[in-house]
């Protein structure tokens, strides 16, 4: 069982992209842009208050009649997010991610934020982890002399 902590040890790019509440939407679609991410966390006075991610520009920003330059991300911003642990399981992430139907989680450990973890991470382990299974049962059934 593969762990929000090792997934987190083994991502090529640890960086938290963080961004103020107060800041327009056009400043947070410009840093995930930049960065090539698809959520940013917001904050005030250095805490996390909510995340805001390309969904939210969607639904909360151009559809709903803001303008990005205009619109304050704490007027838009998800407030409430369900968050991990560095000892979750990548199976209980993806639970989550189908349940409340989002594709990043934060990684909390002592009220801290240590990561974030995305849709396209918790993937990429579950592939491996599916094959690195199929690998087995191959080598299992080509030892034991099973022909099909």
């Amino acid at each position: 069982m593969t762990t929000v902590r090792k997934l987190l040890e083994s991502k090529e790019f640890t960086t938290n992209y963080t961004i103020d509440a107060s800041q327009t939407v056009l400043d947070a679609i410009k840093a995930m842009a930049e960065a090539h991410i698809g959520a940013v966390l917001l904050t005030e006075n250095n805490k996390i208050v909510g995340i805001y991610t390309e969904r939210d520009y969607l639904t909360k920003g151009e559809l709903a009649g803001r303008t990005a330059k205009d619109t304050k991300l704490k007027d838009v911003m998800t407030p409430q997010m369900m968050t991990v642990s560095m000892d979750t399981s990548v199976e209980k992430c993806v639970a989550l991610m189908k349940q409340y139907k989002i594709r990043h989680l934060p990684v909390v450990e002592h009220d801290q934020l240590v990561g974030l973890v995305s849709m396209r991470d918790v993937m990429a382990v579950v592939l491996e982890n599916k094959e690195s299974e199929i690998r087995g049962l191959e080598n299992y059934i080509m030892g034991s002399g099973f022909q099909s």
